[in-house]
């Protein structure tokens, strides 16, 4: 079973490059880099497109497509976020005419909303380390191999990264 679930996971045959898990962890890392709910699966199918144009070109297959795809999400969770600060700097005046609408969160638990709230307002770099380390779980080394950057710099942006978001929680006195 998992040497079936390996091929499908690395474009083999004619089924979805992505198999449950990985697409999972792929939404996951989407959802812990900021982009909202309806955007998902957008960025799930420009994973699988993007696997699949790697095949199509030639490219060898990942050595590990779900530690690929979680990097590719997190990416595209930067791409994302890069849009929405352009989009909000073209709606500024108009922002501050509106009233912050108190209702947001309401829902979830004080600490989830902290938590997303202090992620937001990480550099996308220490954001994307944060979340590949933490929620992808992939290795320090992993992630080095992965974004192409020596350990000690993502050893140094996780460190920020997670002081960052402690000071924010003890700040908003949640923890």
């Amino acid at each position: 079973m998992l040497r079936g679930r390996a091929r499908r996971g690395q474009g083999g045959g004619h089924g979805d490059p992505l198999d449950a898990d990985q697409e999972r962890r792929v939404r996951a890392v989407l959802a812990l880099g900021g982009v909202p709910q309806a955007d998902l699966p957008d960025g799930v199918q420009q994973v699988r497109l993007r696997l699949l144009e790697r095949a199509a070109s030639g490219q060898e297959a990942p050595r590990d497509v779900s530690a690929w795809a979680a990097v590719v999400a997190s990416h595209l969770a930067m791409d994302w976020h890069r849009a929405k600060r352009r989009q909000e700097r073209l709606g500024e005046r108009l922002a501050a005419l509106r009233r912050p609408d108190p209702a947001v969160g309401e829902d979830s638990s004080v600490l989830s909303v902290a938590v997303a709230r202090g992620l937001d307002e990480l550099p996308d770099a220490q954001r994307q380390i944060l979340v590949l380390r933490f929620y992808a779980d992939l290795p320090v080394r992993g992630i080095a191999e992965e974004l192409g950057i020596p350990e000690g710099t993502v050893k140094s942006r996780l460190h920020t990264a997670v002081r960052a978001l402690r000071a924010r929680l003890h700040e908003d006195e949640v923890v």
